[in-house]
């Protein structure tokens, strides 16, 4: 048997750290770390492949989903059985519009500060800085976080417009004149 001739790997784990931490390595990789995502929660990353809308289109989108398995409360009772088809909106009204717009352009985001309210629309931006336009507006704006809405609702352009028509979802994108041209 012969002695054990490497070091120690989480000891030499800690030395690095304490080496690193006392050249400021750590405070300044953290400072960036800092950085970077404050510009991120400020600017987030725009969503991939949202064009601008050249022609209106529009078409419906029924949010019905088919229970997969049953779903049982916290006694155990069934709640909702496998197969059984729900649409949300026979117990949620959807009450305002969903907005989507380019927020990088001054056309669209006029557009939709003319003609909604805070009462009737939520303004989602698909590319901008939501705060920069929550100072300017006085008004909220939401970020399509990694396209995951205008990927539900199959939005390929915007400004689009979902809203509420019975138990289906209306959805439209609307051309606005004025604005930047496309990427």
């Amino acid at each position: 048997v012969y002695p054990v001739m490497e070091p120690d790997f989480l000891s030499v784990i800690e030395q690095r750290l304490k080496a690193a931490e006392a050249s400021g390595r750590i405070a300044a990789m953290q400072k960036k770390l800092v950085a970077r995502t404050k510009a991120r929660v400020m600017r987030p990353k725009p969503v991939a492949g949202i064009m601008r809308a050249v022609k209106a289109r529009s078409w419906a989108y029924d949010p019905t989903i088919t229970i997969a398995q049953d779903i049982r409360d916290e006694r155990g009772r069934v709640i909702a059985t496998k197969g059984q088809k729900i649409n949300p909106l026979d117990h949620v009204p959807l009450r305002q519009s969903l907005v989507f717009i380019d927020g990088d352009d001054p056309a669209q985001v006029a557009w939709a500060l003319k003609a909604t309210t805070a009462l009737n629309a939520k303004l989602i931006l698909t590319s901008g800085s939501p705060f920069q336009h929550m100072r300017t507006a006085r008004r909220r704006f939401y970020f399509d976080q990694e396209g995951k809405l205008t990927g539900k609702f199959d939005i390929r352009a915007v400004p689009a417009v979902v809203e509420a028509d019975g138990r289906i979802l209306k959805v439209s994108e609307v051309p606005v004149s004025g604005g930047r041209t496309p990427p």
